[in-house]
């Protein structure tokens, strides 16, 4: 299943009406995780703790009406971290 496929589903979303917006906050969620020190190469959809932040990330940000964005923010910035600080998802962990 794609990622656009997946966080529709997280969202409760069967249309196709936001897809350009959910595809927006999939490449945001990425795109903030490599600025702040998330390798490139680890931004694998299939990884199931980038797939858990970039869902949350999307949950977090998609609508203007979120009562749990605080709670999802901070959840997002939890697995940020923990991705952030670990060798296997940085470039400090390159073996090479």
């Amino acid at each position: 299943m794609a990622l656009l496929d997946d966080a529709k589903l997280a969202l409760r979303i069967s249309s196709s009406a936001f897809d350009s917006e959910i595809s927006d906050l999939i490449d945001a969620a990425k795109a903030d995780l490599q600025l702040s020190g998330v390798d490139e190469t680890k931004l694998i959809d299939t990884d199931p703790l980038i797939k858990r932040a970039v869902m949350t990330y999307v949950k977090a940000n998609f609508g203007f009406d979120n009562p749990d964005a605080d709670r999802l923010c901070a959840a997002y910035d939890m697995l940020k971290a923990h991705l952030t600080l670990s060798v296997e998802y940085t470039l400090s962990g390159d073996a090479s």
